[in-house]
């Protein structure tokens, strides 16, 4: 990264994940002025590896980003490092300031800051997490498979994520703490063998660097190698608060997201998000997907702006 930032581009990207990176490899590649300010707090920095991504399975989200960085450098794209604190302006003519008080001037801009999880405040969890402690079945799973899996019953997608980890393994059990199965679905825990303890959690318990189990309130402990919380995921978009673009609840439950039309396009003229911050569920590859199709609208808008330019001078 880089701490030069110019007065102006075709398009500031905030957020330098996959989302972020894809999108201006796209708009490098259609030879317009772009940069990425990144923070440098990627979600899945926890992680060993990055997977379900075809080809790259298993790659290191370090080197997945620097593979990328790369990339986007190559054709002419800018990587600065930087924390976008405010953004203000609109018809084409966004200011960003950081919270160093670098500014710079945008045409338009594409937001891929991504989410953070909010899990429960239990003893043990955040220590864990993206480790022994995850979330993702598709992610995470193939790397717990037969091993013995908790499902933290945290909200209303629990029991979902605890059918979908029985797939990988034999043994597990569900935990209800705040979120007991509805009879339907206490009736579908059990046609599959998945144990229901009852009560609350009150700690995991970490024993050489691992996760060994599972304390209730009431004393009980359950051995587990592995735990799954479903986490209330909020997209990262405090700084677009002073445009009016703010989190609204996402209709599936699972946290709050900044909502767009099928290109990315959001409810502010100029402005496009792609990836998590929309998309709470997506994996890698699909916000990296959503970045380059971002990236081909923007590019498209700025050139159907650009024609309608030059028609009007010709004339």
């Amino acid at each position: 990264m880089t701490d030069q930032l110019k007065n102006s581009y075709d398009v500031v990207i905030v957020g330098g994940g996959a989302a972020g990176l894809n999108g201006a490899l796209m708009l490098g590649r259609s030879r317009r002025s772009v940069v990425v300010i990144d923070s440098g707090r990627p979600r899945n920095a926890p992680a060993e590896g990055v997977h379900g991504l075809l080809a790259l399975d298993g790659i290191a989200p370090s080197e997945l980003l620097e593979r990328g960085r790369a990339e986007v450098r190559g054709y002419g794209g800018e990587i600065v490092g930087g924390e976008v604190v405010a953004v203000r302006g609109g018809d084409g003519e966004f200011t960003v300031a950081l919270t160093d008080g670098r500014v710079t001037r945008a045409r338009r801009m594409l937001i891929a800051t991504g989410l953070f999880d909010e899990i429960p405040d239990i003893p043990g969890l955040r220590e864990r997490w993206g480790k022994d402690v995850i979330h993702c079945p598709y992610c995470h799973g193939w790397e717990v498979r037969d091993r013995a899996i908790g499902v933290l019953g945290s909200g209303p997608m629990s029991v979902h994520q605890a059918l979908l980890f029985r797939q990988l393994s034999p043994d597990v059990v569900y935990f209800t703490h705040v979120a007991p199965p509805t009879p339907e679905q206490a009736a579908q825990l059990a046609a599959r063998d998945i144990r229901v303890m009852p009560g609350e959690v009150a700690s995991v318990r970490i024993v050489d660097d691992r996760l060994a189990g599972v304390r209730l309130t009431d004393g009980t402990f359950v051995a587990r190698e592995a735990m799954a919380v479903a986490s209330r995921m909020v997209a990262r978009a405090d700084f677009l608060a002073s445009i009016g673009l703010k989190p609204v609840p996402h209709p599936s439950g699972m946290g709050e997201h900044i909502p767009t039309d099928p290109t990315g396009r959001t409810e502010v003229p100029g402005i496009w998000v792609a990836g998590n911050v929309t998309d709470l569920s997506a994996q890698v590859g699909a916000a990296a997907a959503a970045g380059a199709a971002a990236g081909a609208q923007i590019n498209f808008d700025l050139v159907t702006e650009e024609i309608q330019q030059a028609v009007s001078a010709r004339r």
